[in-house]
């Protein structure tokens, strides 16, 4: 760099070009502008054209504007201009003292052609350009509304008086309303439903009081107890392993005219108790804990399902590490059968699993949360584990990653599905750490396990030092726990020349596979890539490098597990394509002995062996009219107090915190059934992203009537052009849209132009894979 003394070039020519144009950098620009007229001399000059130094100003300056407009935008309520659109607009000035008018004369076109871009009418721009809003957390006030509705007429060149803005205007404010009228409604009827149940718990009477609310003796008491002709309405564990037993005095006070028949069943014969057919009696929604348990069942969850049960099933257990090929034998035993069932714990791989199948010469139907393909005369499906068929018997079923049945929040549908799947042969595969788990559920089913047990096919070893981020090479992975992180290693992989692909969660499964594909075929020399790669993904690799040892797993920042460093390094060292796997640690990211010791570790066996259960719709209605309501809300409040104690033996309740959520938030909402309440609960939507609110208004317009039309792309620019921050938006699309053909599934007339949303979505993943196999991206925008 030429010296910024006196006599220097650069400092000769910034002299030359003030005078010519009066333009004076501030002090605090002068070093970059004179590092940037350096840059621009050309060889043994002293002068720059005067266009060259306005420019150079301008470069510099552009900083300042963006700030300048963000806080302009902001302060005048135009939340809606994103950072994107104002750098957009400041690259274009070419006057080094451009004001805040020029600055805003430069902004309008291209935040008006933006607003153009997120739909074909103003009303669809409108409504796209609030749900991005609301992904980020930014819901408009009324007066943000106004401006913004005023902006949209103005893109789209409406004449004055056209019928838009008064519209939309009464439109939205009629669904603000309703909005403030639900949230309302929804807290006012949840305290109604905790007071009626605190009430009714603080109405309960310990067992002393039993023989003079009845009338009768201790003994009496104890057997109607033992014979269930007295509920008992809760349970309450106590120090020590006690337990203490609570009855609804009212409900005790209703039974008094049975007791004489009571007394005269046990002078004649049998006690003609609920074992006999007679029900606990109707005390409305005051109906004990106890009889919620019985109808729930959760306690008895294998008779649940009752097709499984009548079927004479074998399971056969197939563990083994990463690369044994545990999927090998259950295919060719499901391709062979008349009839099967494949389930995958991913969209992604149920496709893969419909795929081999067809290798085989078996065409199967697919059957995920989003996507029906219906083959006519197959009798094999392929499907996600969520969607198992409860009724439909087959000879074969495989169910996939077992080891899912320890996730507190999906665990509850591997439970169900292994319980569950009508099959009479039933191939479960999985790691070796689920082999005392699906032990457990074989024995509550009370079917007969065979165990195979498999050596990985090629051997896997742990690098002896860190590796550099400069000397990763051809088949490498690298593991971060982040889309950030991903991201952030991505870039410095491309500023060393390498050539990138990326997996991480929140990509759709089409881009993951298209990333992996590039990385398969050579197109990309290393694969950054979250622990979504753990499950599923052919991946052909070489070398596993993990870029932190520790991660972020809801709760809490931890060390990560033999399961987890066992299933994510065994990615490498692909059977048939390298002789041996490695598995390394990035340098300065931690020690190489942890990765050997965990790699070398048996498998962690997990002190809870129950299996996680949840309700499903069958159980929430028969709960729902026991205790006489539609509130789906209450109705999920007493499943999560009456049944299954902390201590049952057998099973333990899933974490149902978002499905609680929901209900929560739905309750406002009048004119939806309790199973149609419940869909929406199952509704994968993520609430970082403000999903909830958004299920919120579409369950609100089901409920009157309207139409939900699909979301659509919104704008989507040069995928060359395209920064973090458009791929963060264009993925929150992609998620809003699988939310939404989820839906259009189960309602399709609310959720119409299904085959609209799924172009939609085929556009967007083309869009982001576009923008993922730009490899000098980063490169210019770090040198902005």
């Amino acid at each position: 760099m030429t010296s910024d003394t006196p006599a220097s070039p650069a400092r000769d020519a910034l002299a030359r070009a003030v005078a010519h144009t009066g333009l004076m950098p501030e002090p605090k620009e002068e070093t970059e502008v004179l590092r940037r007229v350096a840059r621009a001399l050309e060889p043994g000059a002293r002068e720059v054209p005067d266009e060259t130094y306005r420019a150079v100003l301008c470069q510099v300056r552009r900083k300042k504007w963006i700030s300048r407009l963000l806080d302009r935008t902001r302060r005048s309520g135009r939340i809606w201009i994103t950072r994107e659109e104002i750098e957009e607009a400041v690259s274009g000035i070419t006057d080094p003292d451009a004001d805040d008018q020029a600055l805003e004369h430069a902004l309008a076109p291209v935040s008006l052609a933006r607003l153009r871009g997120y739909g074909a009418s103003p009303r669809a721009a409108f409504a796209a350009v609030q749900a991005d809003l609301v992904d980020i957390g930014r819901v408009p006030s009324p007066a943000q509304t106004d401006l913004l509705l005023m902006a949209v007429a103005i893109a789209f060149n409406l004449p004055e008086g056209d019928p838009f803005l008064e519209t939309a205007r009464r439109e939205e404010a009629q669904r603000q309303n309703t909005a403030s009228r639900i949230e309302k409604t929804a807290q006012s009827r949840r305290e109604q439903e905790e007071e009626q149940l605190k009430a009714w718990e603080n109405s309960l009477v310990p067992f002393n009081e039993v023989p003079r609310l009845l009338h009768c003796s201790h003994r009496e008491a104890l057997r109607w107890i033992a014979e269930n002709r007295l509920p008992v309405a809760r349970k309450v564990q106590e120090p020590g392993g006690r337990e203490r037993w609570e009855f609804d005095p009212a409900a005790l006070v209703a039974l008094r005219g049975q007791l004489s028949e009571w007394r005269r069943d046990e002078r004649g014969g049998p006690a003609s108790g609920l074992g006999k057919g007679k029900h606990a009696p109707d005390m409305g929604r005051k109906v004990a804990n106890s009889v919620i348990a019985r109808v729930a069942a959760l306690d008895k969850y294998a008779a649940h399902f009752r097709t499984a049960r009548a079927l004479n099933r074998q399971i056969t257990l197939v563990t083994g590490p990463t690369n044994s090929g545990k999927s090998y034998t259950a295919l060719n035993a499901l391709a062979q059968a008349e009839s099967g069932l494949a389930l995958a714990p991913l969209r992604l791989l149920a496709h893969e699993f419909r795929e081999a199948l067809a290798a085989r010469g078996v065409e199967a139907s697919l059957s995920t949360g989003e996507e029906r393909i219906e083959v006519p005369g197959s009798r094999h499906l392929a499907a996600t584990v969520e969607m198992c068929p409860f009724y439909s018997p087959v000879d074969v079923a495989v169910i996939d990653e077992a080891q899912m049945l320890f996730d507190t929040d999906r665990g509850a549908a591997w439970t169900a599905a292994i319980m569950g799947a009508p099959a009479r042969h039933l191939y479960v595969l999985g790691a070796p750490d689920c082999i005392p788990m699906v032990r457990r559920i074989a024995e509550l089913c009370g079917d007969p396990l065979d165990e195979i047990s498999l050596e990985r096919k090629s051997p896997l070893k742990a690098a002896s030092q860190p590796v550099r981020l400069a000397d990763l090479g051809a088949g490498d992975a690298l593991i971060a726990f982040s889309r950030r992180e991903v991201l952030d290693l991505r870039a410095a992989l491309m500023q060393h020349g390498k050539r990138v692909a990326v997996v991480y969660g929140a990509l759709s499964p089409e881009v993951r596979r298209a990333e992996a594909q590039r990385f398969n075929n050579g197109q990309a020399d290393i694969l950054v890539a979250t622990d979504a790669i753990g499950m599923g993904l052919n991946l052909s690799i070489k070398r596993v490098v993990f870029a932190a040892l520790k991660k972020y797993d809801g709760r809490q920042t931890r060390d990560l597990t033999v399961q987890e460093v066992k299933q994510i390094g065994g990615r490498a060292g692909r059977f048939g394509k390298h002789e041996t796997g490695v598995v390394a640690v990035l340098a300065g990211a931690g020690s190489p002995s942890f990765v050997r010791r965990q790699l070398n570790a048996d498998p962690e066996m997990p002190e809870d062996l129950r299996p996680y259960v949840q309700p499903d719709a069958d159980i929430v209605k028969a709960v729902a009219s026991e205790i006489g309501s539609q509130s789906l809300y209450g109705v999920l409040s007493r499943i999560h107090r009456a049944v299954l104690r902390k201590d049952d033996p057998n099973y333990r309740l899933s974490d149902m915190e978002q499905a609680f959520a929901i209900a929560s938030a739905l309750e406002g909402v009048e004119g939806l059934d309790l199973t149609t309440r419940w869909s929406y609960a199952m509704c994968p939507v993520d609430d970082r992203d403000n999903g909830i609110r958004r299920l919120v208004g579409w369950a609100a317009d089901h409920a009157a009537g309207r139409r939900v039309l699909p979301p659509g792309t919104g704008p989507l620019p040069a995928a060359e052009r395209a920064g973090r921050e458009e791929l963060e938006r264009a993925e929150k699309r992609h998620k809003r849209l699988v939310a939404w053909r989820w839906l259009a599934l189960r309602f399709p007339t609310i959720y119409p132009d299904r085959e609209d949303a799924e172009e939609t979505t085929r556009k967007l993943n083309d869009w982001i894979e576009r923008v993922l196999r730009q490899q000098s991206r980063a490169r210019r925008s770090s040198h902005g």
